[in-house]
This record gives C-alpha cells, structure tokens and sequence, in this order.
C-alpha cells in the first residue's frame, strides 16, 4: 500500500510556486524584448495620473499592449501625447506578475510622422475655427504708438534680445517680459497663463497694463513648436482683450497661434517692427509736416490780408458815411421851433374847445337828463316790489290754506301711530318675559357648573383652607414661618391660628395593620410546637 502512493506522479516535470514561475517568466520575456520600438495608435489615454505617471494603450487594427510612461521619462518628452495619435514608442517589455499582464515601459516617444501631426493639427484647426475662434472680425487693429509691450518668450533666448534691440532702435517703449518655456511639457500652459496674466492686469495699477503683446519664439521642428498648437494657448490667445501679436518660428513656420492672433509677424523681429513705429521717420514726418503748416498759414494769412484790403478799398470814406445823417440832423433842428408853435397853437384850440362846454346852461341840462333818467329808475323799482309784494301774499295764502288741512291728517297719522305702538308694546312685553325666562335658565345652570366647581364644596368634606396674612391661600409649608398669623376657612366659617415648629408637634399614630385569621392561626401552631 505505500509504495502505492509513493509511485502517484504523473511525471518527472520540476514543481513551480506561482511567484516562481511569474517571475521567470518576467526575466524572460525582459531579456528577449530589453529594447524595442513599436508603432502603435495611443487608446485610452487620459492625461497623466496624479503621481505623474501615464497609463495608456498602444493598438493597431488587430492587436493591442498595455504601455507606461514613468514621471521621470514624462517630463523629458518633446510633446505631449494626444488620444488618437500615431507614435513610435522606445522602450522595454516587461510583465506584471500580480495579474499576468505584460506591457511596455516607454522611455522615449516620437511622432509616427509629420503627417499625422499635421493631421491632428488639421482636425484641431476644424474644431476651433468651428466655434469662431479665428473668425477675422474678431481681429483688432494694433495701437499705433504702445506705451507698454508685453513680451511671452522665453528669457534666455536669443528672440527676447532681438525684440529688445529692434524696439530700442525704432521707438524705445516700457518692456515687459513674461519668462515660460516655449518647449516641452507644460510650455503651452505656461503660455497661455502668461497670456491670461497680462490681460488680468488693472490699468492704472502698480505694474502697467500692456496696450499690445508679443507671442514669440525662434524657429524649430514641428515637435519644438508644438507647444504653440495647444488648445489652451489658442483660447487664451481668442480671448486676449489685448491686442496680440503672433511670432513664433520662421516665416515658413505655422502654428495655431497665428490663426488666432490678431495679427502674425514672419519673425520676432517682425513682430517688433509691427508694434512700433521708427521715431526718426515720426519726427521727420511732423517736422515735415510742421513746415507745411507755417507755409499754409502763412499763405492764408497773405490771402486774407490781400481780402482785407480789397474790401477796405469798397468801404466809403467818413465824410460820406456822415453826410447824410448830418443833412438829416439840420433839418430837424430848423424845423423843431416850427412843430413848437405848432403844437402849442393845437393845444390852445383843443382847450378852447372844453372850456365852450362847461357854460351853466350846458351843466343844467346834463343835471335834468341825469334827474329824468333817476326817477324813471326809482318808478320801475317801485313796480318791481309790487309784483314781488304779491307773489308772496299769494304764496302766504297757498300756505296757510295747506295748514288749514293740516290737523285733520296729523290725527290719521297719530291714530295709525298709535295702533302701531300698541302693538309693538305687545310684543315688547312677550319678547322681555321670553328673554327673561332665556336667561335664568342659563343663569341657574352656570350657578350649578359653578357651585360644582367651588371650592367650598371640598370644604363640605372636611378639607380646610389655610390663608397668610395677606389673605393669599397657603400651599407649602415651607412658605410659612413659625409664629405667623393664618386664618383657617373651614366650610361654616373661618379661625384665626399662629404656626409652630413643626418639631413640637406630636407624631400621628401608626395605623395597626389587620392581621387575617389565617396568620394568626399559623402563628399559634407555630408556638404551640416550640414549647
């Protein structure tokens, strides 16, 4: 029987531990595969996580691997990936013992092509010019003459000191410089936060606001400017209440940026020869220009002197002017002492004139006309009271023959009256007694919930009422001090009392408790047995 289970294996294969054979397994297919490129479609891709590494897939049209960027060969990417983006990835196979997973672990990361690129920068363009972003009416004119230029570039390059030169040469303004990264991860960020920043100055503050900006940057590869493609960079460019101006790369270079921008320069040097005017050819165009105002002026002045002149030739000369007027003033002064005489002599006629009408005979007559005018007045006033006398006698005898029948109806009425407060006194009479009636029942009936409800009726069963001296009812025994006056109501009357300690009073008697005959009974038997 034991050599039985001794012989039970199948076979002579060597035994593994999973961990074992996980592990072989993974120093395997690390030594077969230590460094390969794939080209692949990145899947699944959602950002890094938050302890930097990515985790994303590579696929084709048949096959799909798990890959891993680690936060050191993350931050040394040239660009960044993108869902959808064909790429050639560097790096290593590995497995994951803890779900027998294998992956990539990519060290480096590169574009499968320009085109592609180009592809993702076409399908970006679409989607962004779709929503207005690059609409050429929301372009603004650059101001012509900036106090303050705001400069995004970085502070190390050679493009900020060409723009610094090209705008001290031409019209030297106040610079502003936001130092980014205009390469690698978090340059596009960077870039637009800086763009973000300039607009989110206060005008009139501590640092002053630009009035136009400057995006620049030297020339690259596609993937060295790709920073400048980041839909970040383009909204916060779109949104730029500030004018800007787009200058990244050479002239052949393109980026989102430009689009939109207000305004894109082929160079930095470009942009800064666009924000700036020559101060030299400003100053020779307003000396020019000066000198032409004082030719003009003066030039118009000799006209208008030459037009003084000439209407001063047309003028009359004084004389002339005054002769008339002084021909006019003769006459009238020969002829003032004429119109004197003349118009005393017309006076003097006028008052002869009055004077014939004031004689006595005039004045009589008007004195009888005023008289026979009065006394026909005084005859239609005397007619007028007359008529009115009689309309009033006719309206005294119209009343007093209404008055006349006046008692014969006030006795109708008082009769009628009469009968009518005979009646009403009737039912007066009823209503009191049945009201009177209403009443005392309700009142006897309150008078019986009341007594119900008195207190005196607790006394009728030998309960007291114990009063202070205020004639308040007493409730505690506490509230009472020894030796105070109380008044006690009992249900025939009241007494008076004084209070006591209650330590001289006796102990009431302890009630004897009934014993049952059965208890008694037992109690004897049990005497009985003892003795």
């Amino acid at each position: 029987m034991s050599s039985f289970f001794e012989n039970d294996s199948p076979s002579n294969l060597t035994e593994y531990s999973v961990s074992e054979l996980s592990g072989s397994i993974k120093r395997t297919v690390e030594n077969a595969f230590d460094q390969v490129r794939v080209r692949g479609e990145i899947s699944g891709y959602r950002g890094p996580h938050s302890s930097g590494h990515a985790y994303f897939s590579l696929k084709d049209d048949r096959s799909r691997i798990d890959a891993v960027i680690w936060k050191g060969s993350f931050s040394r990417l040239k660009f960044r990936p993108e869902e959808g983006m064909e790429v050639i990835a560097t790096g290593k196979v590995t497995t994951f013992p803890g779900s027998s997973k294998y992956q990539i672990v990519i060290e480096t990361l590169e574009p499968a092509g320009a085109g592609a690129l180009m592809a993702l920068i076409e399908e970006r363009k679409r989607n962004l010019g779709a929503e207005g972003l690059f609409d050429p009416n929301r372009k603004r004119r650059l101001p012509f003459l900036p106090r303050v230029i705001g400069v995004v570039t970085s502070p190390t390059g050679a493009v900020i000191r060409d723009i610094l030169h090209r705008i001290a040469d031409r019209f030297p303004v106040h610079v502003l410089v936001w130092p980014v990264k205009v390469q690698g991860d978090g340059s596009g960020e960077e870039v637009a936060n800086a763009i973000r920043g300039f607009n989110a100055l206060e005008p009139g503050g501590l640092l002053p606001r630009p009035d136009v900006l400057i995006v620049a940057r030297g020339g690259g590869s596609l993937e060295d400017l790709w920073s400048f493609n980041d839909e970040a960079v383009v909204r916060a460019a779109a949104a730029s209440d500030i004018p800007l101006i787009s200058a990244v790369g050479h002239e052949t270079d393109w980026t989102l940026i430009d689009y939109a921008a207000d305004v894109r320069a082929p160079t930095p040097t470009g942009a800064a020869e666009m924000a700036v005017p020559v101060k030299g050819e400003l100053q020779a165009q307003i000396a020019s220009l000066a000198a032409r105002l004082q030719t003009c002026t003066s030039r118009q002045m000799d006209h208008r002197r030459q037009g003084v002149r000439a209407l001063v030739r047309a003028l009359p000369s004084l004389d002339q002017l005054l002769a008339l007027p002084r021909r006019r003033f003769d006459e009238a002064a020969a002829g003032l002492g004429r119109g004197l005489e003349l118009n005393t002599l017309n006076k003097r006629r006028a008052f002869e004139r009055t004077a014939a009408d004031l004689r006595p005979d005039v004045l009589s007559n008007r004195i009888a006309e005023r008289r026979q005018v009065l006394s026909e007045r005084m005859v239609r006033a005397e007619r007028r009271v007359e008529r009115l006398l009689s309309d009033s006698h006719k309206r005294v005898s119209n009343a007093e023959t209404s008055l006349r029948s006046v008692p014969n109806r006030l006795k109708v009425q008082t009769a009628r009256a009469r009968d009518r407060l005979a009646n009403l006194v009737r039912h007066a009479d009823t209503a009191v007694r049945h009201k009177l009636a209403q009443t005392s029942r309700a009142v006897a009936a309150q008078d019986r919930v009341l007594q119900s409800l008195s207190y005196k009726n607790v006394l009728r069963r030998g309960y007291a009422v114990i009063r202070d001296e205020a004639d308040k009812p007493v409730s505690l025994a506490s509230s009472l001090q020894p030796g105070a006056a109380v008044s006690i109501e009992f249900a025939d009357g009241r007494v008076g009392a004084v209070t006591g300690d209650s330590g001289d009073l006796p102990s009431p008697p302890v009630p004897k408790k009934k014993v049952p005959k059965s208890a008694e009974l037992a109690a004897t038997s049990k005497q009985g047995t003892l003795f």
